[in-house]
């Protein structure tokens, strides 16, 4: 459990740590919160010879809530989400989803960046970003560029992201109508054996909009835009759910593993999601 050797930086601006980036290539990785990368490192499943800390780096912080839309900052924790007010009103789905992040002492380290960038396809912010449309903000040395959520994640731990580019920033637009995270794990701690994220629009007494995305059930997050499209135009009746719910299992690509067989995840993933699905219907 001791990492190789490396070398350590704490650039005190953006433009500090693309250059190191830059100078080290494949060599050199960012750290944001680190409760992905240094248990890697520490097992020796990944080889970081120059270890780039961002916790120092001026302008990745911050929570910003406008009339449209919202925008966090890459080095926002899940415990500044909790605790922001005018967050909770505007998008209570990320506190509820970051409130089953883990521990307390995880959420007051582990960032939104940090979450969502390194394509780890247990983590809990990339599946709900693609429910909200997110997209995220990289930085490199030709620019800026923005990227959707829904087009970001390509394979376990592999990403759109270039190698050197940092992500800063996330905007999603303001959600609207009802929401749910709901997530199946062994214990306090542990990744989801299936997780949920679903917003909904209710108009009278039919959906007029539905979102719905999945968490560590494939190599990457699992957005599935026919199973919001079953419910859009029901009044969400036992048929619609179970159509949502079987256009979400044909999507997904679980793999047996300590949490449990193929079988067993699929089934928890369809109670799950029935669970979210009718728990953001009733808030609508």
């Amino acid at each position: 459990m001791i990492p190789a050797a490396f070398e350590y930086y704490r650039p005190t601006d953006l433009a500090g740590a693309l250059s190191i980036l830059e100078e080290h290539g494949d060599d050199a990785r960012v750290m944001a919160g680190g409760h992905s990368l240094i248990p890697m490192m520490k097992l020796r499943m990944a080889d970081v010879p120059h270890l780039i800390d961002l916790q120092d780096v001026e302008g990745l912080g911050g929570i910003e809530v406008s009339g449209d839309s919202i925008r966090l900052g890459a080095m926002v924790t899940q415990s500044d989400i909790i605790n922001h007010t005018a967050l909770t009103e505007a998008a209570p789905i990320l506190r509820e989803a970051a409130l089953q992040i883990a521990d307390p002492q995880v959420r007051y380290m582990g960032t939104v960046g940090g979450n969502v960038a390194n394509g780890d396809p247990g983590n809990d912010m990339p599946g709900l970003m693609q429910c909200l449309d997110a997209s995220f903000t990289l930085v490199g040395p030709d620019g800026t560029r923005e990227v959707a959520a829904r087009e970001f994640y390509e394979a376990a731990y592999m990403t759109a992201r270039e190698d050197e580019e940092i992500l800063t920033a996330v905007t999603i637009p303001l959600p609207k109508g009802g929401y749910a995270y709901e997530k199946q794990k062994r214990k306090i701690g542990d990744y989801a054996t299936a997780a949920a994220a679903v917003q909904l629009v209710k108009d009278g007494d039919n959906c007029s909009a539905a979102s719905i995305a999945m968490t560590n059930l494939s190599d990457t997050p699992v957005y599935c835009e026919a199973a919001g499209a079953a419910l859009v135009g029901t009044t969400l009746d036992d048929a619609a759910i179970k159509a949502a719910v079987a256009a979400m299992l044909g999507g997904i690509d679980p793999s047996e593993d300590n949490r449990g067989p193929i079988a067993f995840k699929t089934h928890v993933a369809g109670v799950i999601l029935r669970r979210a699905i009718e728990r953001a219907w009733s808030r609508a």
